[in-house]
């Protein structure tokens, strides 16, 4: 009889049936090899665990349909003492989006029991490989070092808060969602009234010197020798840099109109080889004025809208 355990057949086994040793290789991206296929072709399985004493129940339709963009929500997670009359409003909503509630009573008062159970189920999920990456759901400080040691088992990790979330906590995730951008979208998408949208604009931050010198920065670390990156490397770079930057943010959809909207910085449109879509690329414009190679002048390219 065979012996999967002898020294000739355990590196084999091992190496097959643990996907951990795979996460020690990350591509270009910074996203972890063996997730990048699944990533893109949004198979990439989620674990979805929410704080319900810290986020309100108000949008979380949105939330749900933010989270569909990066995965499928395998598991659905809430977590509070459900004999605490401020949490009755998740009722209806837990039903309508297939949540598991998870009841954990206050054991003391001023202590938060809820945070510990949530940290050990989801290291509980972690060991049992079901699952690609984390969606925390939280504007508690308390979770960085989960989100820190999800990150260093090789797991996506998104976060899910308000804009009075800790920075550390923001830092500690691969990518950081404001439930105010999901807020802004529903307003608008919900009432088509000139008053809504401009109630809505005023939560929108604005493009400050400090957000322009972070992009024109970005554009110089992957550029070519002629000063022009690519958009879609831009974005991903600034991702890395700052997990809560998205366009959004300063009322742009997309990255596009919000690089548009700059005036340091020109685009430039680019035939595709390889499909009918156009390839963008960026740079930064010079104080005295820029050129191309064959000397002709770039302008910004109009009819990127805000949408």
């Amino acid at each position: 009889m065979f012996n999967l355990f002898h020294p000739f057949f355990f590196p084999v086994r091992f190496i097959y049936d643990n996907p951990k040793i795979v996460t020690l290789e990350k591509n270009s991206t910074g996203i972890p090899s063996y997730l990048k296929l699944s990533k893109y072709s949004m198979d990439t399985k989620l674990a979805v665990l929410i704080d319900g004493d810290n986020i309100p129940s108000a949008y979380v339709k949105e939330m749900m349909e933010e989270i569909a963009k990066y995965g499928n929500p395998t598991i659905k997670r809430i977590y509070g003492d459900w004999t605490n009359p401020h949490l009755t409003k998740w009722k209806n909503v837990l039903l309508e989006n297939a949540i598991t509630p998870i009841q954990q009573y206050g054991y003391t008062t001023g202590k938060n029991a809820t945070d510990s159970a949530m940290i050990i189920d989801a290291m509980d999920i972690l060991y049992s490989e079901k699952v690609n990456g984390f969606c925390l759901v939280s504007s508690d400080s308390d979770f960085t070092k989960l989100a820190t040691r999800l990150r260093e088992a090789g797991m996506l990790v998104y976060g899910i808060g308000e804009k009075k979330t800790p920075n550390p906590f923001i830092v500690a995730c691969d990518k950081f969602i404001y439930i105010e951008i999901l807020k802004n979208q529903s307003e608008s998408s919900e009432s088509a009234s000139s008053k809504s949208k401009s109630a809505s604009k005023s939560d929108v931050d604005k493009i400050t010197p400090k957000l322009i010198k972070l992009i024109t920065t970005t554009i110089s670390d992957v550029s070519d020798d002629d000063g022009w990156a690519f958009l879609g490397d831009v974005g991903s770079l600034l991702q890395k840099k700052q997990p809560n930057f998205d366009s959004r943010n300063y009322g742009f959809q997309k990255l596009t109109p919000l690089i548009n909207s700059i005036p340091e910085i020109e685009i430039d449109q680019r035939e595709n080889a390889k499909g009918r879509f156009k390839l963008i690329y960026v740079r930064v414009k010079e104080k005295h004025g820029t050129t191309t190679k064959n000397g002709k002048s770039k302008t910004k390219v109009d009819g990127f809208k805000n949408s």
